[in-house]
């Protein structure tokens, strides 16, 4: 592990030294397209970050119109206008961790990074600012962001949730109120109410009252591909949160642990469980989508919706596309660096970015 991690920082940093033009002008190449046709997209562009390293987070900053791209050896900021590279950020600039899990956009221009086991990182106009425990933060690994309907900032760790009052610069931090302390996926919806993606469930809290559900409510699908059980519960000690989905190069069953949370844009709540494919709430009941459906794998890390209302999975198998009546699978044959796809995010151009171990890969129309 250490010497994987080594070597990615060395290709970020040879790449930031000696390749810095080549590499990101092609990282850039083409990102006005056309919006996505139906069922005509294609993988059209491939950028390889390191046999060592993983994408694990993507996010577009729609005010500086650019595209973060989180990694296990750091954070890289590209201006889509003006194709060119405009921050590569590791811990030698101010980033508590390279491992960077999630990132954030709050309502006052702050770009957050969440890392592994490093804390948050907070960054504007080339100052920065660290969370740790000792100022409030739930817990050192940090995996989500969300805004509230107050401008406030909900983040997701290993050890609660935590409110942060973007005004005061204090933090609230919500832990017993969960189905599981260990938070992965945040959503706010258009009542403001907070869906939260966890290692046992999905909880939701409206401003006063907070409501759970788990497998035994209809959450994941009653195992697809019959796997075998995760022994990856949750319930052991934190050496065993590594996110390892597999056993002996086999896949897992685990539908109570959720990756990801999307607000669709007809205000239904979608889920990636591990195992159990994408579940969907239309406020009365769950429903999922797995395998069985067309869904190319049953462990969904990351979910997107585009602007004309297709949805975008990121499984252990690949991307997904669905459009609510037809699939599309986006598979290493495609163009994929790996089969499992930690995150995705939408530019402008309507153009699809996923993230795997080894890089990202651009899919958008002919």
């Amino acid at each position: 592990m250490h010497e994987r991690y080594a070597e990615g920082i060395r290709q970020m940093m040879f790449w930031n030294t000696h390749k810095k033009t080549a590499f990101f002008t092609a990282f850039i190449f083409f990102f006005t397209g056309a919006a996505f046709a139906q069922g005509n997209e294609k993988v059209v562009d491939r950028f390889e970050t390191g046999s060592g390293t993983y994408v694990r987070s993507l996010l577009h900053d729609k005010t500086a119109n650019s595209l973060w791209v989180g990694t296990s050896v750091g954070a890289m900021e590209i201006d889509l206008k003006s194709s060119t590279p405009l921050r590569t950020f590791t811990r030698n600039d101010g980033l508590a961790n390279e491992y960077v899990f999630g990132m954030g956009i709050d309502s006052q221009g702050y770009t957050w990074f969440g890392t592994n086991a490093g804390g948050a990182s907070r960054y504007k106009n080339g100052k920065w600012k660290t969370y740790f425990p000792m100022h409030g933060l739930a817990d050192y690994w940090i995996y989500c962001f969300a805004n509230d309907k107050d401008g406030n900032l909900w983040i997701g760790t290993w050890a609660g949730a935590n409110l942060f009052n973007v005004k005061t610069g204090k933090f609230k931090t919500f832990v017993k109120e969960l189905i599981n302390e260990w938070v992965y996926g945040l959503g706010v919806d258009k009542d403001g109410r907070v869906w939260f993606g966890t290692e046992g469930g999905v909880s939701m809290f409206d401003g006063k009252r907070w409501k759970s559900w788990t497998h035994k409510d209809g959450l994941g699908a009653d195992n697809p591909e019959g796997l075998p059980t995760s022994p990856n519960t949750g319930l052991g000690t934190r050496s065993r949160h590594d996110l390892t989905t597999e056993v002996q190069g086999m896949g897992t069953y685990n539908p109570n642990y959720v990756f990801s949370i999307l607000i669709a844009q007809d205000g239904s709540i979608w889920a990636g469980t591990w195992g159990g494919g994408v579940s969907r709430w239309d406020g009365k009941k769950w429903t999922s989508l797995s395998s069985k459906n067309g869904l190319a794998g049953n462990i969904v890390y990351s979910i997107v919706q585009d602007d004309s209302g297709v949805y975008w999975f990121g499984t252990d198998k690949g991307v997904s596309r669905f459009d609510g009546k037809n699939w599309k699978t986006f598979g290493v044959k495609d163009g994929l660096f790996d089969e499992h796809v930690y995150a995705l995010a939408l530019t402008p151009g309507t153009n699809l970015w996923a993230g795997t171990k080894r890089g990202v890969v651009r899919i958008a129309a002919k």
